[in-house]
């Protein structure tokens, strides 16, 4: 496992901007953490990094909220499953499709059944000074690509 320290909300918006010329169709991010941890704000990092002009809200009550080209390099699908309460409810949502031709960016991962094989997994945690702690599952898929 890999630890880094992000001291502020600026940190976790660069780190997320440096993850995101390295997602490949097929990726798949679970983001683990508190409310609060920041997982969404990593979500808006990779989100810009990957060119999306705009806001980025937090997909709470939309569940799936997605991105395409033009406006993004890639197809992405920010999805939060915290209010997920059935397995039907996952079903539904068709995230495997969404690896097919793009990337998945999940929140609340714990919901799932299982994830894919070659899912990066990023747990927030409170950090020193106020600050975030990232530490990273890196899965055998992602080679070379990590650190960002």
């Amino acid at each position: 496992m890999n630890s880094i320290e992000l001291k502020d909300p600026a940190a976790t918006d660069a780190f997320g901007r440096a993850l995101a010329p390295l997602l490949q169709e097929g990726d798949s991010i679970a983001l683990f953490g508190t409310l609060g941890a920041g997982k969404t704000s990593l979500c808006r990092g990779i989100l810009h990094g990957l060119g999306f002009p705009g806001e980025v809200p937090s997909p709470t009550f939309p569940i799936v909220q997605a991105y395409a080209p033009p406006e993004t390099r890639l197809p992405v699908w920010h999805v939060d499953l915290y209010r997920v309460e059935e397995p039907e409810e996952l079903e539904e949502l068709g995230l495997d499709d969404a690896l097919h031709d793009g990337v998945l960016l999940i929140e609340w991962p714990e919901r799932l059944p299982a994830l894919w094989p070659g899912t990066l997994r990023l747990t927030l945690s409170e950090g020193v000074g106020g600050g975030r702690s990232l530490t990273a599952k890196v899965p055998p898929a992602w080679g070379d690509r990590w650190p960002p």
